[in-house]
């Protein structure tokens, strides 16, 4: 492996606290997160209702309404919020955060059907708040009230109240967790961290494999989505166009575990800052690179730790949720992880990232739906080519674009772009996509 003289050791307590930042960011998820963080809320409002409600508002940010309105619900066979909110309602647990629809039935769906009939549900924008993420719930009934408010984070609560009685109040701290800030990440570090950890503490992140590779192989043997997962896996392609190659298998695997999960099967994968989308690209892509090329475990485990901290790094500037497609961000991270798995060292890694960012920056999030599944293989097919070019040491250099020479400032251009001059974008793709479903 290359070395690079002036990296500082990463000291242990530091370590730890990157450790619990991964573990915070990485977690199971069944169905696409913004839903199913609706379905949270609504869990906790019944919950503290103490009952069943017989009315449910939800108010929500307009990248919440986005990235909700036509995805899948798992286990249900329908699209969009009213089921997500009817089952978060009936048999939701907060308890299970982001698999709080588990217990899901078919009774269960033919109940919030009704609930759906009764015109129980409503479900509008919040107006007046700087905040992208925003979910709040009012659950009423026999004449009491129940209020739940996530802001900032999918599964970070900072209200929750019964009638007059407050049980919980983090309004007026910031909407994001302090302790995520507690942490200053540069690329650099990110490497070192993934470089130079005992590998018995990176051990954990190999569940990321596991889940994602089940989910992909699960996809193959349904019919998902629009299958592109599948259709690049087809014996009849192979012939043809893509070749049976490690290029066609990241590609497959990659948007099969897509496919599966944005038409909602009832399918855990191991999410990434909130997504599940972005778990996936940054996870299969290394895994798959990893087993073609018959890299060790310890490899593998460096690998996935590389891409997933990246993706981290990446998003606690961007934001969680943006008008920036989040498999850019993701797919730079596995980019991260397959140059290091090609032979790379710290240069090559930031040659990839640079790579990535002057390509695929700038690519619209249109909300959560089937067709992700091809943004996420423009990803990953982005992520192998700067890889690739990475190696060669060829990059994108300062005189170009957005790319600056320092490759944490090229990474804040991105994350500007994407938070900053992207705002005007999402209002037109919202105002596009929610007059189109009125017509």
């Amino acid at each position: 492996m290359v070395k690079n003289n002036h990296h500082t050791m990463i000291n242990k307590s530091e370590r730890e606290q990157i450790i619990a930042l991964i573990n915070r960011e990485v977690v199971p998820a069944i169905g696409c997160t913004e839903p199913i963080a609706v379905a949270l809320c609504v869990a906790k409002a019944t919950e503290a209702l103490g009952c069943r409600p017989e009315k449910i508002q939800a108010l929500l940010s307009a990248n919440i309404l986005k990235n909700a309105m036509g995805v899948g619900i798992p286990g249900t066979g329908m699209i969009g919020l009213p089921i997500a909110i009817a089952l978060g309602a009936l048999i939701g647990k907060s308890e299970y955060q982001l698999e709080v629809l588990k217990d899901s039935t078919p009774e269960a769906v033919e109940e919030g059907k009704k609930l759906i009939d009764a015109q129980a549900i409503n479900i509008g924008l919040k107006y007046g708040i700087e905040e992208k993420l925003y979910i709040e719930i009012i659950c009423e009934a026999e004449g009491k009230k129940a209020t739940a408010i996530i802001s900032g984070g999918h599964t970070n609560f900072v209200y929750v109240a019964r009638g007059e009685e407050v049980m919980l109040n983090k309004q007026a701290s910031s909407s994001h967790e302090a302790s995520d800030d507690d942490i200053e990440l540069t690329l650099r570090k990110v490497y070192d961290f993934a470089m130079e950890s005992p590998i018995e503490e990176l051990k954990f992140i190999l569940e990321t494999r596991n889940l994602n590779k089940k989910a992909a192989e699960r996809s193959f043997q349904g019919n998902y989505g629009h299958q592109l997962g599948k259709t690049l896996n087809s014996k009849k392609n192979e012939n043809l166009m893509m070749g049976d190659n490690t290029f066609t298998h990241i590609l497959s695997y990659t948007s099969a575990a897509c496919d599966a999960r944005m038409a909602g099967a009832m399918i855990p994968v191991m999410s990434n800052s909130g997504s599940g989308n972005q778990g996936i690209t940054a996870t299969l892509p290394v895994v798959v690179y990893a087993e073609d090329n018959h890299k060790s475990e310890e490899e593998l485990t460096r690998a996935l730790a590389l891409s997933h901290l990246t993706v981290i790094y990446i998003k606690q500037s961007l934001g969680r949720l943006s008008a920036l497609c989040g498999c850019v961000v993701a797919a730079t991270g596995s980019s991260c992880g397959i140059t290091y798995l090609m032979g790379g060292g710290y240069e090559q890694v930031t040659y990839a990232v640079k790579n990535m960012i002057a390509n695929i920056t700038g690519m619209i999030c249109d909300g959560a739906k089937p067709s992700c599944a091809l943004k996420l293989t423009s990803g990953v097919s982005t992520a192998v080519l700067s890889a690739i070019l990475a190696m060669e040491g060829k990059c994108v250099t300062s005189v170009e674009g957005i790319i600056d020479d320092d490759v944490d400032r090229s990474i804040r251009n991105l994350t500007r772009i994407g938070s900053q001059g992207m705002n005007e974008t999402d209002k037109l793709v919202l105002d596009i996509m929610t007059n189109k479903r009125c017509n």
